[in-house]
């Protein structure tokens, strides 16, 4: 932590270390955050330690326009809440100007998904391997995509669900509560294609016959992690990043095409067993985005500062 800092500063930093127990990077992100607010207000000739409640909303409200993020303003104005709480507990002031500051809304992020064309690289990567690990991997992809399981729901599939090559896939969720979600043709094939794979490859895996994905260990089947780190082996090769894809991306990727693609919200919500439609409106959200940005990118005055005298 740095030490060329102002006292007052320096005095709070020790009691979030002695009192609070705060970690080396918590106070080296306080410490900073405080010296930025006090450069801010030294250029209004007030100090930080003397600053009003006018003084901080003014600095916010530069932040803002500075298109610094709501989680940094957040935190910024979480750090002078605490350093002046702690000048008024300590009789160096006798209020708190950041205590009913307005905190920014934070928003929710938009989901993280992969484009079309990433899919279709992970899915032909995996089609180069033919042998079980090969197969259970493509089949796991497929069905993936093809139906946005979360990942437990997914490697946790049993047997019964997928030895009759369905069409609809039943799936146990959240709350024990059950929903079918139809398959794609491509997931029906690699199903085809591997069951006989797993029939031979069960026989030496005990316990691990009632699951659709069997794997040797104490679950029986594929593990999460495993199945991440399958992943991450197969982006490399693909050529895609592999800090992009995860089994959850899969999930929001299957959503966010689905809507691409005329889907109509209710049935994404379906599929994807949200009990709450809002939970699912997120997805409308990256569409809007995903438009914003094809028109900026694309519309041939997008960019242009045009002052016309109409």
């Amino acid at each position: 932590m740095r030490r060329d800092l102002p006292r007052d500063i320096e005095r709070f930093l020790d009691m979030m270390a002695a009192e609070l127990g705060a970690s080396l990077h918590t106070l080296d992100a306080y410490g900073r955050d405080l010296l930025h607010v006090s450069a801010f207000l030294k250029q209004r000739g007030v100090s930080l330690r003397q600053a009003s409640r006018k003084d901080l909303q003014a600095y916010l409200r530069w932040l803002g326009q500075q298109s610094y993020a709501a989680r940094t303003q957040a935190r910024r104005l979480s750090a002078l809440r605490q350093y002046f709480r702690f000048l008024q507990v300590d009789g160096d002031r006798d209020d708190n100007p950041a205590r009913l500051l307005d905190s920014p809304r934070l928003g929710r992020p938009l989901p993280k998904y992969l484009t079309e064309d990433e899919i279709s690289r992970l899915l032909q990567a995996a089609r180069e391997t033919t042998d079980f690990a090969g197969l259970r991997m493509l089949t796991l992809l497929e069905i993936a995509y093809a139906t946005g399981l979360r990942v437990s729901e997914l490697v946790g599939l049993p047997f019964s669900a997928i030895s009759r090559s369905p069409e609809i896939l039943t799936v146990m969720g959240k709350g024990r509560k059950e929903r079918a979600v139809p398959l794609t043709q491509a997931a029906m094939d690699a199903i085809a294609g591997y069951l006989p794979l797993r029939a031979q490859a069960v026989r030496s895996m005990r316990g691990a016959g009632k699951w659709a994905f069997p794997a040797p260990g104490r679950s029986g089947h594929v593990s999460r992690q495993a199945f991440y780190a399958a992943l991450q082996r197969l982006a490399i090769h693909a050529g895609v990043a592999p800090h992009k894809v995860s089994p959850h991306v899969l999930r929001h990727s299957f959503a966010t095409h689905l809507l691409a693609h005329g889907a109509d919200l209710r049935s994404v919500q379906s599929m994807l067993g949200h009990s709450d439609i809002a939970t699912t409106q997120i997805y409308t959200h990256v569409q809007e985005e995903r438009l914003r940005s094809v028109v900026e990118s694309s519309h041939p005055l997008a960019g242009l500062n045009l002052d016309l005298d109409l």
